[in-house]
């Protein structure tokens, strides 16, 4: 998977944009403000995926006007490939000039992967935030998991609205039968794919772990299920609990990861430096299970990582990610010092230089 140009235009503060990348690094420099996230951004929705910085379509369209658009050209499985998304209140995407039924579908045509300060929560924020980064990661893989993950929250929304009457009308109980059967069937399914995917990351990231701690530490990572293995009876059994509250408490949308550095929680005991050591590394890993997946390497976007790496860790960021084309956005110039190979873009006032 390469990147061979991408062009923006009217999006969030780039000017008529055009960069043709090197196959390796490509460091984005420049001070803060001045467009650098808005290029890998643009770059991260052509994977299907809603954007990492904000869910509103309306707020990549440069202010004054009344549409943006991003094209990208791009090679896949050798093959060359053009994807355009248009945006005004909400997107459009173009694959090969054929009009997508939903910028969704571009999953599984072009793969990316972000890390940016926002990866961060996966150590440190509450279990939704775990649970996304699994949907998206998966879904790249996986494109028919986004529709099972549609149709599982829909059903249990459905629970949730005919939960709160049923202690008003028993006779609801019929209809809950028939939700409860779709979402353990769905979320049967989403467990699976799931626990198959932690499966897959665990052959790579113990390895790429060590290779950043210097081979100091030992990385384990757990999925966290909190019903038994039948979720129908699961959702059966907990009916009169979720009467009161209102809510389905059973499924995999209440599930979680659990990462553990020498077997104790890295989420409430790691260090900054483990806890970020970590996010990385999942990320790395996560390019690993793609290209055992899909057969060849995603794009690597890296977002403000070098500012808070020791020298040791921007050295391995900058001169040993192999066979992975990578953009990485860069403040300070005097981190790239030590970069022996790649292609450096300097952005300001939304113009690349």
């Amino acid at each position: 998977m390469r990147v061979l140009s991408l062009k923006c235009r009217n999006f969030r503060n780039l000017k008529d944009t055009e960069i043709i990348p090197c196959d390796e690094m490509n460091v984005i420099c420049g001070e803060n403000a001045q467009g650098k996230t808005n290029l890998l951004e643009s770059i991260w929705l052509f994977t299907g995926a809603k954007s990492f910085r904000t869910s509103k379509d309306n707020l990549f369209v440069q202010i004054g006007k009344e549409k943006a658009s991003c094209e990208l050209k791009f090679i896949s499985e050798g093959i060359e490939k053009e994807a355009l998304i248009e945006i005004s209140e909400k997107r459009k995407a173009y694959l090969n000039q054929n009009k997508l039924s939903s910028p969704s579908k571009l999953a599984g045509n072009f793969n990316a992967i972000i890390f940016s300060p926002n990866d961060l929560r996966l150590l440190t924020d509450g279990p939704a935030v775990r649970r996304k980064f699994l949907d998206t990661a998966i879904g790249q893989i996986y494109p028919n998991y986004i529709e099972i993950l549609k149709k599982y929250m829909r059903g249990v929304i459905q629970r949730n609205k005919i939960i709160k009457e049923l202690k008003y009308d028993s006779t609801l109980s019929l209809m809950l039968d028939i939700f409860e059967e779709e979402i353990a069937n769905n979320g049967t399914k989403i467990i699976g794919y799931r626990k198959n995917y932690i499966n897959k990351l665990n052959k790579y990231l113990p390895q790429v772990y060590s290779g950043i701690s210097q081979g100091k530490e030992k990385l384990e990572t757990f999925y966290i299920k909190k019903e038994s293995e039948n979720l129908k009876e699961a959702l059966l059994n907990s009916r009169k609990e979720d009467m009161f509250s209102g809510v389905t408490s059973i499924g995999p949308h209440r599930d979680d990861i659990e990462f553990k550095i020498n077997g104790i929680s890295a989420k409430n005991f790691g260090s900054q430096g483990q806890k970020r050591s970590v996010a990385l590394s999942v990320k790395l890993a996560e390019a690993e299970v793609i290209k055992e997946n899909v057969g060849e390497c995603p794009v690597f976007l890296l977002d403000d990582v070098m500012s808070e790496l020791d020298p040791n860790r921007q050295d391995f960021i900058l001169n040993h990610i192999k066979g992975m084309q990578t953009f990485l956005t860069c403040c300070d110039p005097s981190n790239l010092k030590n970069l022996k190979a790649g292609k450096i873009f300097t952005v300001k006032d939304g113009v690349v230089i």
